[in-house]
């Protein structure tokens, strides 16, 4: 884990080589599961778990840059992890990203 002062913690969670073009990929960092997701050359992060009904949401549907819940459709914002769509009404958590090399780094906080 290396710490930045103005940042928090970053943890290593995957390669940007092995992340494909709209690519979903749930990853486990600091005891958090998290959603990420590759939109050309950026990478977001998000909470991985649906707040509606704790589905995982590295299971749902990317259309565009909103995914989309499994179970009962909630869609969220994966650049915010804002809740977009009912029956979810509440945010997820949106984790910062840096590139360094080919990793791919989540804060937490």
């Amino acid at each position: 884990m290396d710490r930045d002062p103005d940042q928090g913690a970053f943890v290593r969670v995957a390669r940007l080589s092995e992340l494909g073009e709209g690519e979903v990929r749930g990853v486990e960092a600091g005891g958090r599961r998290i959603a990420l997701v590759r939109l050309g050359d950026t990478v977001c992060a998000i909470g991985d778990d649906c707040s509606h009904d704790e589905a995982l949401l590295s299971e749902g549907r990317l259309e565009g840059e909103v995914l989309r819940c499994p179970w009962h459709g909630a869609r969220f914002d994966v650049r915010t992890g804002r809740a977009l769509a009912l029956p979810a009404v509440d945010d997820v958590p949106c984790y910062r990203v840096r590139l360094r090399g080919d990793d791919v780094e989540v804060a937490i906080d």
